[in-house]
């Protein structure tokens, strides 16, 4: 009597819900979850699967794991480059301060 109060209160669907009888075997109820499990799995590989790769496939799979292995080298300025680079930026901005004060 006390198990088909549970069954009742619970909301687990009819398959799962056998799992609460007295005669049924442990080695069964086992079997039922690992089952059960791998269906959760499977569903959730399934799901992943969709949202690792979005659009377009790529064309050629090799060349975008080569691409993604070497990481992208950054081009570094020497101190002469960036002294350079500044003198032209203030050339720059006192050409343009000179500009807006002429109108």
């Amino acid at each position: 009597m006390e198990v088909e109060s549970k069954m009742e209160q619970t909301s687990f669907r009819p398959s799962l819900a056998v799992l609460f009888s007295k005669v049924m075997p442990t080695e069964h109820i086992i079997s039922l979850l690992i089952a059960e499990r791998d269906k959760l799995n499977r569903a959730i590989e399934t799901l992943q699967g969709s949202a690792k790769r979005r659009g377009r496939p790529p064309k050629n799979q090799s060349l975008t794991t080569a691409l993604a292995a070497a990481p992208a080298k950054k081009k570094r300025r020497s101190a002469a480059q960036r002294k350079a680079q500044a003198e032209r930026m203030k050339a720059y901005w006192a050409a343009k301060r000179k500009k807006e004060t002429k109108r």
